[in-house]
């Protein structure tokens, strides 16, 4: 029964894509007046707009006021100055260095003191180093050391250490990973790549502004199409359109891939279910989520707080991550919803175009697990090879090859459809 539904469902010409429009969506998302969609100048809320804006220009209906469901959270930020000197010599914020999601701001500028690996096993040269370095002002350690130092107990004499010095500068050995925290320590805490990092150095200079904004007001953006024969059951869409925002005064992070690209794609089904031919048999809801990047929060929080009751859901497709695709698409819940994924597959092999699909376990990765864990069946997609940028200020909308992107766009097309055939349990 299957096979023949994907034959009919094939026989029908696919919807055109309008590429150029996917484009214009990722570069306006990912534009410098976004400040990358995070809590510094209100990114999140002009990236929000946007989304409201585009959602009543295509005909949604609200599912909230405006369209807006508004949330606290507490989000620590840097709005201010991002200055780190190497002898005369600076770095530049986002490509040289960044601020650990939980630094605390403040100025410190001193000789940097290299962290002794042998502390960890021999207890003579443990209390040589800090007996040598009582309170250093910079400590300077590299990323495998520090990880192991956060692994110490509260009470450990090393773990007191790093927490009384007033700066600590992270040596990471390849690409710089930004993120967010909801807490500020009391320190400065910096990541640096290593090649950056001289040999011979003499003097440090840091200075950074941090602020933990507490009860910042972030919204998830919701709109839906009302189904023409069963309008209380509901297919959700849904896809995070926060990033990591801005550090300093002019570095930001675009979020091309994440996760404008799956923003675009949830922006793009929305306009092919609105128009009057296209109505689906369920109501269709689009969920842009926000503060994904701060922990799942905008998530787990409709999910407390529903808009729709959670048991009528029939099926909810996450997508997060969907600018390349040259190695393939992954379903997270996969393998959890074995007949869901093999209705999946069988389209992806009825398509013109080659689609390598991939199943992975449960994992509380995107904002599909929130409503996984009430019960909720989920996919979540990604696409997986092209660019390696990631959390950082490299993933741009310019280098994004949105390998895979229309073909996702037909598929889901194809497998929403199939969901909403299936008889009502």
């Amino acid at each position: 029964m299957v096979v023949g539904a994907v034959l009919m469902l094939l026989r029908v010409p696919a919807a055109a894509q309008d590429m150029p429009r996917v484009r214009r969506t990722i570069q306006d998302l990912t534009a410098p007046a976004m400040h990358g969609r995070g809590y510094v100048r209100q990114g999140d809320k002009l990236a929000a707009a946007y989304l409201r804006r585009r959602f009543r220009g295509l005909g949604l209906q609200p599912l909230a006021p405006g369209y807006a469901q508004s949330f606290p959270l507490d989000v620590n930020t840097f709005p201010g100055t991002m200055l780190l000197r190497l002898d005369n010599q600076p770095l530049r914020p986002g490509y040289d260095f960044i601020a650990e999601p939980t630094s605390g701001g403040g100025q410190v500028s001193g000789i940097p003191v290299p962290f002794d690996t042998l502390v960890f096993t021999d207890t003579t040269a443990r209390r040589q180093w800090l007996g040598e370095n009582p309170r250093p002002q910079i400590l300077v350690v590299r990323q495998r050391e520090i990880q192991r130092l956060r692994q110490l107990a509260p009470t450990d004499s090393l773990r007191r250490h790093l927490e009384a010095v007033a700066a600590v500068i992270t040596l990471v050995p390849r690409k710089l990973t930004a993120s967010l925290a909801d807490h500020q320590a009391r320190q400065l805490q910096l990541q640096v790549v290593a090649e950056r990092w001289p040999a011979q150095l003499r003097q440090v200079r840091a200075s950074v502004t941090a602020r933990l904004a507490a009860r910042y007001q972030t919204q998830n953006v919701v709109g839906y199409v009302p189904g023409r024969i069963q309008p209380d059951s509901f297919l959700v869409v849904t896809a995070h359109y926060d990033h990591l925002g801005q550090m300093g005064k002019s570095t930001y992070f675009p979020g091309a891939n994440d996760n404008a690209s799956g923003t675009a794609l949830l922006l793009e089904l929305a306009a092919h279910y609105a128009r009057p031919g296209n109505r689906p048999a369920y109501s269709i809801v689009f969920i842009a989520f926000g503060a994904e990047e701060a922990g799942l929060v905008g998530s787990r929080y409709f999910v407390e707080h529903p808009l729709i009751p959670l048991v009528r859901i029939r099926f909810l497709v996450n997508l997060d991550l969907l600018g390349t695709g040259s190695e393939g698409l992954t379903a997270v819940n996969g393998r959890e919803l074995p007949q869901e994924f093999q209705l999946l597959q069988r389209l992806t092999q009825a398509r013109p175009a080659a689609l390598s699909l991939a199943a992975r376990g449960r994992a509380a990765n995107s904002d599909h697990f929130p409503f996984s864990e009430r019960g909720v069946p989920a996919f979540f997609l990604y696409t997986r090879g092209g660019i390696s940028a990631y959390h950082d200020v490299h993933d741009r909308a310019e280098t994004l090859p949105l390998t895979a992107f229309a073909n996702i766009f037909s598929l889901l097309l194809d497998f929403l459809a199939m969901l909403g055939a299936r008889p009502t349990p």
